[in-house]
């Protein structure tokens, strides 16, 4: 089953989201919303999941906008 937004309803894209995430409602630790929002630009049909996942990645590897970290915390 192709997960691509020109292969899938906006319906079955939010099925996607739901399913892959689990609990998306938040109230285990508060930390899913912000990853359910995350996803909206996949859900509304305007970037791929793939984008998505590959920024987020580069941002966690690069430290962008995620305040106080500034290293691996590795001294050698």
């Amino acid at each position: 089953m192709s997960i691509l937004i020109k292969d899938t309803t906006r319906e079955e894209r939010e099925r996607i989201v739901a399913e892959s995430l689990g609990n998306i409602d938040a109230l285990c630790d508060g930390c899913m919303a912000g990853l359910a929002e995350m996803y909206q630009d996949y859900i509304d049909g305007k970037r791929e999941i793939r984008d998505i996942n590959m920024e987020f990645n580069a941002r966690y590897v690069s430290g962008d906008d995620m305040p106080g970290r500034s290293s691996c915390g590795y001294e050698k």
